[in-house]
């Protein structure tokens, strides 16, 4: 039996944004994908992830480049697996990993010196290193094909999940229990994500400024302070990190999802939204198009405020019948199918 050695510590992290959640969602699934192979996940620290049983390797400083790689050589597999870009500079035998996004390229000024620089450093080395990679959708690969000059027969597009039903749900009465405690007292739209430029939140508050009936709810941890600074606004509620019942509490009373971001290798949101049968507005930039299919409102420039609060009109106004497209939309992606588009890349590796 052939060993994929898999660099789970993303899945055992405790804050869990979108790649921890990748690593985690698939990390879970690929030993029923694939009951032909053997996984080892290796972590610095005891993950709890049911499905996966963590070999952990204490260790925190440079943990990806000095103590996995160590154990790499020591326990030779057939196959190194890492669920977020970074490739290890010292891993032996073939390696895969996923590129998520270009964001440090297309919007560098949102990133420090160091992670900008660490970023290039470690994508660049995982395109020289695998000699195939995973993107999560169309548009990521197409950055890789512009911007690196990475030839497209050597990417396969495996999209994420995330339009699987809710994993708990709440009834109306405790969801308006929760806003209450939220301070959330009057109609309002919602915008999940980290608090950074390129989440635009700003502009989504400008555009329901422009109205005299909504709150804008923003659910996420607060990446720049200068960005947190401009929402402080009778008409805003930023939330920082909220618990997941709250989380769910928030989707369930929402008029709206509103997510205008500047650019996203995905887009997880827009799928959660609609598998809870919320009307979303995007952006018609990179990869949301692809994500939102027909069951969004889309505005063409993320910046153009009263756009924005045009499409939360419509969106508002045609509630029913992007519920319904919603539903369909979010159940193409799903985890399994996400497992299995990687299971099949890793066979074909280690054919």
């Amino acid at each position: 039996m052939k060993t994929v050695a898999v660099d789970a510590n993303p899945a055992a992290r405790a804050v869990q944004t979108g790649t921890e959640t990748y690593a985690r969602e698939v990390g879970r699934r690929l030993p029923d994908q694939a009951p032909d192979l053997r996984f080892v996940f290796y972590a610095s620290r005891p993950g709890d992830v049911s499905g996966v049983d963590f070999t952990v390797l204490p260790g925190r400083r440079l943990w990806s480049q000095l103590r996995l790689p160590r154990e790499l050589w020591r326990r030779r597999s057939d196959l190194f697996f890492a669920p977020s870009h970074v490739v290890p500079f010292l891993t032996p035998g073939p390696a895969l990993t996923v590129v998520h996004d270009l964001a440090f390229e297309r919007f560098p000024a949102a990133y420090s010196r160091g992670a900008r620089e660490y970023l290039r450093l470690t994508t660049r080395w995982a395109e020289r290193r695998c000699s195939r990679l995973l993107t999560v959708s169309h548009a990521t690969a197409d950055d890789l094909v512009q911007l690196h000059g990475i030839r497209r027969e050597r990417l396969t597009v495996v999209p994420l999940g995330g339009g699987e039903p809710p994993a708990c749900s709440l009834t109306p009465e405790a969801a308006q229990r929760r806003l209450v405690e939220l301070g959330i007292d009057r109609p309002f739209v919602l915008h999940v994500g980290r608090v950074e430029v390129r989440k635009n939140q700003v502009t989504a508050l400008r555009a329901v400024e422009r109205r005299p009936d909504l709150l804008l709810a923003c659910a996420g941890p607060v990446a720049d302070a200068a960005m947190a600074a401009r929402l402080q606004s009778p008409r805003c509620r930023l939330l920082g990190r909220v618990a997941e019942a709250d989380l769910e509490a928030l989707y369930a009373r929402a008029e709206a999802l509103v997510f205008p971001s500047l650019y996203e290798g995905f887009g997880l949101p827009v799928l959660e939204a609609m598998r809870r049968g919320l009307p979303v507005v995007t952006a018609a930039v990179s990869s949301l198009p692809e994500i939102g299919g027909d069951a969004a409102v889309y505005v063409d420039d993320p910046r153009d405020a009263e756009a924005i609060s045009q499409a939360i009109d419509r969106a508002i106004g045609q509630r029913a019948r992007l519920r319904e497209l919603g539903f369909v939309q979010a159940a193409k992606f799903t985890w399994d199918r996400t497992a299995a588009g990687v299971a099949a890349v890793i066979r074909e590796l280690l054919s």
